[in-house]
């Protein structure tokens, strides 16, 4: 059996591995080159703190592979820092309380609810008096991602796995309903399983794979680096926590000198944007536009809740991509009603690189079905699939997003 999976990031290059792994032929085609979309561009934090109990089981696995990647995916690097993820809350405490109950039910048994003066205790940096508590996981962190999609790229290879780069999709072969092959850039790849990988891009996908146009949003998302400053060590900087704030801020350690910097903001889809428009930066988010930008907006949000980021020297650096964002900011993840052999792995509002083991793991298990299935077994636990189907009713949005 062959497969052909669109896209090299990290859901398609994980993806790409399970499958070889399960006895797969497998080719991998890219438009671009390997990361060259929204792995790389990503903020690549990860957790297990999400309000959709499948999600939490699917991000306990995927921390579990990310710590054991060289056995599980190949390589000689662990890419996950489990530095931890703090939320801080500035209302919602029996929210809060709900959630880290749901999660600890949920297998996630080091979650906890903290009240602010234990939070002051553990995290000096954290102004305590304007904060109603915080939710503290210390297995959440964050990613290096060239670290994901490079060492599977070298493993998929290493295993047999072809992969195509420069290769975009632009035609298609059939068998009635179903496909029989791609065309990527000059070369015809015959298959009899076809995965797609494209998360952002997955509208323009569809419509040359003749497959369901999903609601799937390109969304502009900036990113931010601030150079450490005052009092705060480079060693204290190195193990702060990923923090997210009730503003919306959000930061973490890129090394001992700098802090990653976003923030939530209400942005319009942007469907027919370039591979260009990737690291277009908009004038009124981009760190030379002076203090009225929206990355020091972002830099003055995150000093109120922690007042030695506001000593820091100033921001140096901005970069951009795109979010694939769902109605209900779940992903979808099974095949296409319109496609039978094709796999849709699309849509994770932001949190494709965290996803990545987990989508990964669904793949292999539809793929051997051949069909979707109601539940997959994780960590010795049945999960529904139901809050990824393409066909779900969008209501039950996950409300832990950034």
């Amino acid at each position: 059996m062959k497969a052909v999976v669109i896209g090299a990031g990290i859901s398609g290059m994980l993806t790409a591995v399970r499958l070889r792994q399960a006895g797969w032929m497998v080719v991998v085609v890219e438009a671009r080159h390997i990361g060259a979309g929204s792995s790389s561009r990503t903020a690549a934090g990860i957790r297990q703190q999400f309000s959709t109990p499948e999600t939490v089981i699917g991000m306990r696995y995927s921390v579990d592979v990310y710590r054991r990647f060289p056995e599980e995916i190949g390589g000689m690097m662990v890419p996950i820092v489990e530095n931890g993820y703090l939320f801080l809350l500035g209302d919602g405490s029996d929210a809060a309380a709900a959630r880290v109950a749901m999660q600890r039910r949920c297998g996630l048994e080091e979650v906890e609810l903290l009240a602010p003066d234990a939070v002051a205790s553990r995290f000096p940096f954290v102004d305590p008096e304007i904060i109603v508590g915080a939710t503290w996981c210390p297995s959440d962190g964050f990613l290096r991602p060239e670290v994901v999609y490079g060492e599977a790229a070298a493993s998929a290879r290493s295993r047999g796995v072809a992969v195509r780069q420069g290769a975009p999709v632009r035609g298609t072969r059939r068998q009635g309903a179903r496909l029989s092959a791609v065309q990527a850039g000059a070369e015809w790849i015959e298959a009899d399983l076809f995965v797609d990988a494209t998360n952002a891009w997955t509208r323009r996908t569809a419509e040359v794979l003749g497959a369901t146009v999903l609601p799937v949003d390109p969304l502009k998302r900036y990113l931010w680096f601030v150079s450490r400053g005052g009092e705060m060590s480079g060693a204290e900087l190195l193990g702060m926590p990923m923090v997210v704030t009730p503003s919306g801020a959000y930061c973490h350690p890129e090394n001992a000198e700098t802090l990653m910097v976003g923030r939530a903001h209400a942005a319009t889809p942007e469907p027919a944007f370039t591979d260009a428009d990737q690291d277009r930066v908009e004038s009124a988010f981009s760190h030379r536009s002076g203090v009225e930008s929206r990355a020091y907006d972002a830099w003055l949000a995150l000093a109120e809740y922690l007042p030695p980021v506001g000593e820091f020297a100033g921001v140096h650096a901005t970069t951009a991509g795109f979010y694939g964002s769902t109605p209900d900011h779940n992903p979808f993840l099974g095949f296409d009603p319109a496609v039978p052999n094709l796999l849709r792995l699309v849509g994770f509002s932001g949190h494709g690189a965290m996803f990545g083991p987990f989508t990964a793991k669904v793949a292999a298990v539809l793929a051997e079905a051949g069909r979707d299935l109601p539940t997959i077994t994780v960590l010795d636990r049945e999960v529904s699939l139901a809050p990824f189907r393409l066909d779900r009713p969008l209501r039950h949005a996950e409300t832990m997003i950034i």
